[in-house]
């Protein structure tokens, strides 16, 4: 008798994750063909190997099974939290992120970003938590497990400093906690101090929300000290916005200032998102042809091949090319929503959704601040921008989904390998 043929539990899945490495890999090569030849030219080889690489490690995790994704989940937290750590002391910068601490280096020899992995560990320490939970989280006090869980790493992350992870970081925590059963009201009271940070520009903005944030608080019902210590929490960040905002260094502001208005300072702050607009805007419906973006060949468009290279994409294959980039990502996301709806079990449902939501979050803030819709934070673009590590992470995502896939109710595509 011959042996059983192995299968792919979700080919759609992977389908969809191969299509979109191959187009980022198609499109970090045409951002290094520039006028002048720079060390870019050549890095598509190395994302490349990454891609095999991910997809090894995406076909050994989708041979384990979800009980053993829970059994690794505190070895692989408390490993991330220590790397996060030890970066503090021997972490290195690179590129445009020269002045943070995110690269292991060993020997002056960058070895990747245990942040990417942390994501991963945090989702699955997530998942463990909420899902020991015989009932979703009702009160602020039923979420100080899942919030040390989060913070911890984040605290960390926001020391390298690394914003553009810490969102991530953030997105993850709201969506496991929606995905969890989390009433919005609660998630809308967690969230209501940060609101109150970046409303308090305005004083009639912030006093607005504050009367809305009361009506909340009387409406919810939440316990006296809840309710008391959200409402302080507010007033507390409404005071001393102004002195955070006098305590960021001059280039964080002029960040901020020109998220609102680019041309305050077309020359530096302003200059990544001008020349962003530009290459997008000047693609129209068809582009300029693959490799001959001019924003892109005379490099006015700066880290092309990392967080900028959405634009690249604009520019060249036009509105026709971002509507299928962003119509992959959409069906990756559905695909992954889909797998965690039919998982009959909490712990694998929350990993799937929370492995979505991290890409969701990466799609939104790198999409939307090459547009001007969001501030500069320096976050790549899955599958698309140049990176090993982040590469890794993305199959390594791949490889859990098609696991829980597999393990999931109902009938499953299948597909012979």
């Amino acid at each position: 008798m011959s042996a059983p043929r192995r299968r792919i539990a979700d080919p759609m899945l992977v389908a969809i994750a191969l299509a979109l490495s191959l187009f980022g890999i198609a499109m970090v090569y045409s951002a290094g063909q520039t006028d002048v030849p720079t060390v870019v030219a050549k890095l598509y080889r190395q994302q490349i190997a990454w891609f095999v690489i991910g997809l090894g490690a995406a076909y050994a995790v989708s041979r384990a099974s979800v009980r053993f994704l829970d059994w690794v989940t505190v070895p692989a937290y408390a490993a991330s939290v220590f790397l996060l750590f030890l970066l503090l002391f021997v972490g290195a910068g690179a590129g445009t992120a020269a002045s943070t601490k995110s690269w292991l280096a060993i020997g002056g020899v960058r070895l990747g970003q245990p942040s990417e992995l942390a994501k991963i560990a945090v989702v699955l320490m997530l998942a463990r938590v909420l899902a020991a939970r015989r009932e979703a989280p009702r009160s602020l006090l039923d979420l100080w497990q899942p919030a040390l869980a989060v913070f911890v790493p984040w605290a960390l992350i926001m020391r390298q400093p690394d914003l553009g992870t810490g969102i991530v970081f953030v997105g993850i925590f709201f969506a496991m906690l929606f995905w969890a059963g989390a009433s919005w009201q609660l998630l809308v009271l967690v969230a209501s101090p940060v609101v109150s940070l970046i409303l308090a520009f305005s004083t009639g903005l912030w006093g607005a929300w504050f009367l809305v944030l009361i009506a909340l608080v009387l409406w919810y019902k939440p316990y006296l000290v809840e309710g008391v210590a959200v409402v302080l929490a507010n007033v507390v960040t409404g005071v001393v916005a102004p002195v955070l905002w006098d305590r960021l260094n001059p280039y964080q502001q002029k960040r901020l200032l020109v998220f609102l208005d680019p041309s305050t300072d077309p020359q530096a702050s302003g200059y990544h998102v001008i020349q962003s607009q530009v290459a997008i805007g000047s693609g129209g419906w068809l582009g300029k042809g693959f490799t001959l973006g001019t924003q892109k060949r005379l490099a006015f468009l700066p880290a092309q091949h990392t967080d900028f290279i959405f634009p690249v994409v604009g520019e060249e294959l036009g509105f026709l090319g971002v509507t299928i980039a962003l119509s992959l990502f959409l069906f990756l996301l559905l695909r992954s929503v889909r797998i965690a709806a039919r998982s009959p079990d909490p712990f694998p449902s929350l990993v799937a959704f929370g492995l979505a939501s991290a890409w969701f979050v990466h799609i939104l803030v790198n999409v939307g601040m090459t547009l001007n819709l969001m501030p500069i934070t320096g976050i790549p673009l899955p599958f698309f921008s140049y990176g090993g590590s982040f590469m890794l992470m993305c199959w390594l995502s791949v490889g859990m989904l098609t696991r829980i896939s597999s393990e999931g109710r109902g009938p499953a595509d299948m597909l012979v390998i």
